[in-house]
């Protein structure tokens, strides 16, 4: 299976707008992309002001889908997946979630997974989304902040991933500035050097009719080759 997996460094690291904007790039040159978010909590938090509709709604507007093609599982409560499946009273199998990600890939050139939170937030009482990328031996892309904290949780990231043997394929710094400081250059050449790892960046787009744009700037056709095992 052709594609790349994107977790995040955390929360609100950028791992959706970093998903979008390889879709959108993807389709934008020709391809038949497919996006898969295997779980999606928060649904049924008040809407903030943003540009960005819910997760799965932006995925599916970038490849031409319905967001309950992009989405198998959906909670209301901003919580982690575990706990979101606990309180609806819903079993989440890892081997189901499995299947419905090859599954919206079948008729697809490429497919960009999109995981939800980190790698290590349980899916499960026994799996997490490491377990997950594992299952699906995609490669990873890390999608995290330029800003002060994200060395220490990149390179936490990279360590977790490179210990189940996921092959990291690049960190993307976003949203990246016009005008970066000096701290966050340092930052890119230091998850670099220490990370051993390309560290790409993403501008902030600014809609979604920017994100095919903005994807072009990254070497995703690197990035989606095949994975090879660490």
């Amino acid at each position: 299976m052709r594609g790349c997996f994107v977790t995040g460094t955390d929360t609100g690291a950028g791992k959706t707008i970093v998903a979008a904007a390889l879709c959108a790039a993807l389709a934008a040159a020709g391809e038949r992309v497919a996006a898969f978010k295997p779980v999606v909590t928060g649904i049924g938090e008040q809407p903030q002001p943003s540009a960005w509709p819910p997760d799965h709604e932006l995925l599916a507007a970038v490849t031409g889908a319905r967001p309950e093609q992009v989405c198998s599982q959906s909670f209301a409560p901003a919580v982690s997946p575990h706990l979101a499946a606990e309180l609806a009273g819903v079993a989440l199998d890892l081997g189901a979630l499995v299947r419905a990600t090859r599954d919206a890939a079948a008729d697809a050139d490429a497919l960009v997974v999109e995981g939800v939170g980190g790698l290590l937030v349980p899916l499960t009482a026994e799996h997490s989304v490491r377990d997950l990328a594992v299952a699906l031996d995609l490669p990873l892309v890390i999608a995290a902040r330029p800003g002060l904290g994200t060395i220490n949780h990149t390179l936490l990231t990279i360590e977790a991933a490179r210990a189940a043997a996921l092959d990291v394929r690049a960190v993307v710094l976003t949203p990246w500035p016009a005008e970066p400081s000096i701290m966050q250059r340092s930052n890119r050449e230091t998850i670099a050097r220490l990370g051993a790892v390309e560290v790409a960046t993403l501008r902030l787009a600014g809609g979604v009719g920017e994100l095919a744009g903005a994807g072009a700037t990254l070497p995703w056709t690197q990035w989606l080759q095949t994975a090879t095992r660490t």
